[in-house]
């Protein structure tokens, strides 16, 4: 009996570590200044919704509704993956996003699972309906009190387009010396928004490593295999800073392990 007891009570503690692993949601803030931003979006504050997977938040997402309106957002940014590919149901995602668009402005890139399922039209449409500004290797204005910076995004490799030559149609347009923000779902690539004249860049797609060992990171991330260098947080490269999502939904592993899933905020400061 003693031994039945304890399977269950290692079940149970199981359960609820797998449970809480999977279904706190939790905030992460930075805070990036920089001189070249103009005056009048000092203060501006971002939030970033990556990798839901399909995932649920409560009834009608409402659980995560309520984290993202609690932050007060200027923009939201989604950087992909909101769906997936291998249990399609983009009306659960689009719960949230409806939502979204009426706390603030929201804009939307391609991740992998998107393109996966050769459904692309569709979702931009659908998002497109709900007032979603859709970034397809362009970019946008974005105008407060007179001054302006811009907003681009660029598709998934998956397009058969490669990352410098997305990068190269969305900046088309945008004067050098003007603040810009890029969402690109794919960390990895780095180097190559590195090399642009872009500030800040949005990302998701590495899941946080899916399962973090304590003190040492991520054990796997998709695009980078086992122990990938990009897996959660701020990352530089040239003149360009890189903030990671680790996202909040699962794909192909079920389970994330220490790696709660994470809603990233980013207020911009000026100098």
């Amino acid at each position: 009996m003693k031994k039945i007891a304890w399977l269950v009570i290692i079940f149970i503690v199981g359960y609820v570590f797998l449970h809480i692993n999977n279904e706190w949601l939790i905030t992460t803030e930075h805070t990036y200044e920089t001189e070249q931003l103009p005056a009048s979006f000092d203060g501006f504050r971002i939030v970033q919704v990556s990798d839901l997977h399909d995932a649920q938040f409560g009834d009608k997402q409402q659980r995560l509704i309520e984290k993202v309106q609690q932050q007060q957002p200027d923009v939201i940014f989604l950087t992909g993956d909101l769906i997936d590919s291998n249990r399609y149901n983009l009306e659960q995602s689009l719960q949230a996003v409806r939502a979204f668009v009426d706390i603030a402005p929201t804009y939307y890139v391609l991740g992998n699972h998107e393109v996966a399922t050769n459904l692309v039209d569709d979702i931009y449409a659908a998002f497109e309906e709900v007032g979603v500004k859709t970034l397809k290797n362009e970019a946008v204005s974005f105008e407060r009190n007179g001054e302006t910076i811009s907003i681009a995004g660029i598709e998934d490799p998956l397009m058969n387009v490669p990352t410098e030559h997305m990068l190269e149609q969305a900046l088309a347009n945008v004067p050098q010396d003007r603040f810009t923000m890029l969402l690109a779902h794919r960390p990895e690539m780095i180097e190559a928004y590195g090399d642009t004249s872009v500030n800040v860049v949005f990302s998701g797609h590495a899941h946080g490593g899916q399962i973090r060992i304590p003190f040492v990171g991520g054990l796997v991330a998709p695009g980078q295999g086992y122990f990938p260098k990009y897996t959660s947080g701020r990352y530089d490269d040239n003149e360009t800073t890189m903030y990671l999502s680790r996202g909040l939904g699962n794909s192909t592993v079920p389970y994330r392990i220490f790696n709660l899933p994470e809603i990233l905020v980013v207020e911009l400061k000026k100098k």
